[in-house]
């Protein structure tokens, strides 16, 4: 068969997504993002090395409203990112492969992950 006699395979314009692809895009999106959050971590290490006056300026840095917003997406972020995971831990061991058990299951990440970091971020006394 010549190449030009091959179909053509769908375009994402006609793609119809689905709970798992989406869920896949996004996790590859979230770890990139985690990488960065490191940064603001590895900052708060370097104000506690710098000495109270360097820490006390960094918390009242992160206490802002904007700040406090990345604080809670980075939890969010990092808690999506670990059920995910761990979804797909139960799929290497070949669980909730099924279509119907695959998007419920996506479903309820997504419900936990969003439940777990309004959760945590009450805990840390972010909002």
């Amino acid at each position: 068969m010549r190449k030009e006699q091959f179909p053509i395979s769908p375009h994402l314009q006609i793609y119809k997504p689905q709970i798992t692809s989406i869920l896949s895009i996004t996790h590859r999106v979230t770890g990139f993002c985690l990488n960065l959050i490191l940064i603001i971590v590895l900052l708060w290490l370097l104000s506690l090395s710098l000495g109270e006056n360097t820490y006390n300026n960094y918390i009242k840095f992160m206490s802002f409203i904007p700040m406090r917003l990345i604080i809670f997406f980075s939890i969010m972020v990092f808690t999506y990112h670990m059920l995910n995971g761990i979804r797909h831990i139960f799929w290497d061991f070949g669980l909730f492969m099924e279509n119907r058990s695959a998007a419920i299951f996506g479903y309820s990440i997504v419900v936990v992950s969003i439940s777990l970091s309004i959760y945590i971020s009450i805990l840390l006394e972010i909002f």
